[in-house]
């Protein structure tokens, strides 16, 4: 495992779907506190914070594929199921990002908010491990950013779920690091 070298003016923290209609999920509780750790972090070294969630406009631009398994959970969404939970303590001069599928570059500015900045790496987690996380980073690796996956700060429906990416995908695209792995490296 390489020692990280973060340089604050050129990476990103990037938190996926931190939203009152996804974070009750099995863990979801704990994965908004070690966020909010690495959240501290960032407000004290003055880096770059991207809060993304998943809304949809009228549900005619959510994603409709025809598949084996449902991804949609039937019935009408609350009408808070989009906002950010409290605990994040989004302030107003926060950046914010609305996608409308898994992962938060396509559709969206995010790359050009990030690039504008000067920003080669991210720093990722959230919720759901293997799908808004999982997204996002294969289009991050392919638009050439550095990543760094903070593990036990994402979840998702299950352990083996959360292991597939874990195991098989993040090694690969970038490097792994527990939130208390992370912050040891910064100091």
């Amino acid at each position: 495992m390489s020692g990280l070298q973060i340089d604050f003016n050129k990476t990103a923290l990037v938190l996926i779907d931190l939203q009152k209609g996804i974070v009750n999920i099995p863990g979801g509780d704990a994965v908004v506190k070690k966020a909010t750790k690495l959240i501290d972090v960032f407000r004290q070294k003055q880096g770059f914070i991207c809060f993304v969630n998943v809304a949809f406009h009228d549900g005619k631009d959510a994603l409709k594929p025809v598949t084996d398994q449902t991804g949609q959970v039937p019935g009408e969404r609350p009408s808070d199921w989009s906002e950010f939970v409290p605990e994040l303590g989004i302030t107003e001069g926060d950046y914010t990002v609305t996608k409308r599928q898994w992962g938060a570059f396509f559709g969206t500015d995010l790359d050009i908010q990030l690039r504008r900045r000067g920003i080669d790496t991210i720093v990722l987690c959230g919720i759901a491990t293997n799908i808004g996380v999982e997204g996002t980073a294969r289009e991050a690796f392919q638009l050439g950013y550095q990543q760094i996956f903070i593990t036990d700060a994402m979840t998702t429906f299950s352990q083996e779920e959360h292991e597939a990416s874990i195991c098989f995908i993040f090694p690969r695209i970038g490097r792994l690091r527990t939130t208390e792995e992370f912050l040891e490296e910064l100091r």
